[in-house]
């Protein structure tokens, strides 16, 4: 489903990717942990080129974007036609606050797949009522929790239809009721074979719902397998100290 191959990125001189090389197949949960600064959110950036790498290869579905460092205007045609099959959640929600939920949620596909307002209205109510917030889609964003305004945004993602979501630390902002609301959402779609990579903190969802765990440090992924070998017996010496700090 996604491949990204030799992903490296420096910004003023200070490397923060080296080069990381990683295959997903089709449903699978990844949590991608490690300390702040590695990399995580960066790498997870390069997937879909909100940052563009200094090099590497992503591909996802049958679209294939490589970097060599100067980026052209065809790469970014190709990079656009990549971000098509991906959706994206951010850890600040990121919704537009002078539009309803449903406003929200239907005005990437009427913009960017042209499709009626009709339509785009009777995918949006679909997706609402799947992450359970169909009796608010008529709300503004203030008027909602923040466990509420995150499940909108991934109405939004689910909107455009992609193959992969990503996820940068969805629920660092919320409290422990909260992202539970959150984490349940993305628990239903991986039952739905949703390919879905998750930067997070939450080692209880890490351990809990992920078909494999990537632990990366100092901008590499340093360790990857099964969540319950990974947390019970860790083979890397900084994989058991990051733990051990979490745990």
């Amino acid at each position: 489903m996604l491949k990204a191959t030799g992903i490296a990125k420096s910004f003023a001189g200070n490397e923060i990717l080296r080069g990381i090389s990683l295959e997903v197949e089709r449903g699978e949960l990844i949590s991608i942990i490690g300390p702040s600064g590695c990399g995580k959110s960066t790498f997870l950036r390069c997937l879909n080129f909100l940052e563009h790498p200094d090099a590497g290869e992503v591909r996802v579905e049958d679209v294939t974007v490589a970097s060599t460092g100067s980026w052209r205007r065809a790469d970014e045609v190709q990079a656009h036609r990549l971000r098509s099959h991906v959706g994206m959640v951010f850890q600040s929600f990121n919704l537009f606050p002078h539009r309803t939920v449903l406003e929200n949620v239907m005005l990437a596909p009427m913009q960017v797949k042209r499709m009626s307002e009709t339509q785009a209205k009777h995918v949006a109510c679909e997706l609402l009522e799947k992450v359970g917030l169909a009796a608010v889609k008529n709300r503004y964003p203030d008027r909602l929790s923040g466990g509420q305004q995150q499940r909108a945004a991934i109405a939004r993602a689910l909107a455009m239809k992609p193959s992969v979501m990503l996820y940068d630390e969805p629920t660092s902002a919320l409290d422990p009721e909260l992202s539970e609301e959150v984490l349940s959402v993305m628990r239903a779609l991986d039952a739905e074979g949703m390919t879905q990579l998750v930067v997070t903190h939450d080692m209880r969802f890490a351990r809990a719902a992920s078909d494999r765990v990537l632990f990366m440090e100092a901008g590499q992924i340093v360790e990857s397998g099964d969540p319950d070998v990974m947390f019970a017996n860790p083979r890397e010496a900084g994989t058991r100290r990051f733990l051990r700090t979490l745990l």
